[in-house]
């Protein structure tokens, strides 16, 4: 099968987004001079722009790739929540499986850009966990999900309080039932708490962090190589999959392991990157590639994003292209 066919197949697969939902607003302007009141640039504002962010971006990857998204996951019951909603009607993503509640915040990250330069982020959000009621109803909603069919379910968490303990260790422990395999961008808060899923995650950053060490990639791979060993014995996870931001992405599955250099790029923004890479990662899980087709496919999509402004969707024929002629020196031919 070449690269063509298995991104084909891809509009085959139904992918389930469990976590933080959120709303990325863009207001943007030109700045020309310095404020009398304060040393902060002046903004003249020309527009302001929404687009859906967190789990939901997820969402909009998995979507670009050609497959159907649905997210479970809980928000206010406010005008953000809506306007959430609204995008992702438009967008082609069922809202029906969000739960609204009044007593929930909804979260809103605002960016202000100046002069194409983001000058200033505001968030607004709800970070202690769901209650009892709406984690009742997550699952719910969840449950109902997964029996309609789901070929694959991505925990997104954002550490906004919508994967409590009891919410990740049900949908696993539910996915295994049904065999649908599981993939995980974690977090510090519930970093250890995905035990059993089939990809696991984490930025460097988040590795160490989890551990609890201090290392580096190149310098001190024995240390990294230890760290890893230390996470697959607390979360028993088949797959390892570590993004090293400029250094590329490194994978392992029990003895096997592949490092993906990273390629020379324009960085305009790495805003979202992450959600690309797990988004992309999961449907070549589910599509029985390689672990090394799986680590450089991921890494080019991820690549792709971080040239374009704010938080975007990778472009699904731009990546089959580079994929195509950055591991196999064509435009067309490549075997999966």
């Amino acid at each position: 099968m070449n690269l063509q066919s298995c991104f084909e197949q891809f509009h085959r697969f139904r992918i389930l987004i469990v976590g933080d939902v959120m709303l990325d607003s863009y207001i943007e302007g030109e700045v020309q001079r310095i404020s009398p009141e304060a040393p902060v640039p002046i903004v003249h504002f020309r527009k302001e722009d929404h687009r859906l962010g967190g789990a939901a971006n997820v969402a909009l990857n998995v979507l670009a790739m050609g497959a159907k998204a649905v997210i479970c996951s809980v928000t206010g019951n406010d005008n953000q929540a809506r306007k959430i909603a609204d995008l992702m009607g438009e967008a082609g993503i069922d809202s029906s499986r969000l739960v609204l509640d009044s007593e929930r915040k909804t979260t809103v990250k605002t960016r202000v850009v100046g002069n194409h330069q983001q000058l200033l982020r505001i968030d607004s959000e709800q970070t202690d966990a769901i209650s009892d009621t709406q984690e009742n109803a997550l699952l719910k909603s969840i449950e109902k999900t997964l029996n309609e069919g789901i070929d694959a379910v991505i925990f997104e968490d954002y550490n906004k309080g919508v994967l409590t303990e009891r919410v990740i260790q049900t949908v696993i422990q539910w996915c295994k039932d049904r065999q649908v395999p599981t993939a995980v961008d974690p977090k510090k808060n519930h970093f250890f708490s995905y035990k059993g899923v089939t990809l696991f995650k984490p930025n460097l950053k988040e590795l160490k962090e989890g551990v609890g060490f201090d290392f580096t990639f190149h310098q001190h791979r024995e240390l990294f190589l230890e760290a890893l060993e230390q996470l697959e014995k607390r979360i028993d996870n088949e797959i390892s999959f570590v993004t090293l931001s400029e250094h590329g992405v490194f994978v392992k599955k029990k003895e096997e392991q592949f490092h993906a250099h990273a390629h020379v790029r324009n960085i305009a923004d790495v805003s979202g990157a992450g959600d690309t890479v797990i988004a992309v990662a999961t449907l070549c899980l589910i599509s029985n590639l390689s672990l090394q087709l799986i680590a450089e496919i991921s890494n080019l999509a991820g690549g792709l994003v971080c040239e374009e402004s704010g938080v975007v969707s990778v472009n699904r024929e731009k990546l089959l292209r580079e994929a195509n002629r950055m591991l196999f020196g064509t435009e067309t031919i490549t075997t999966c």
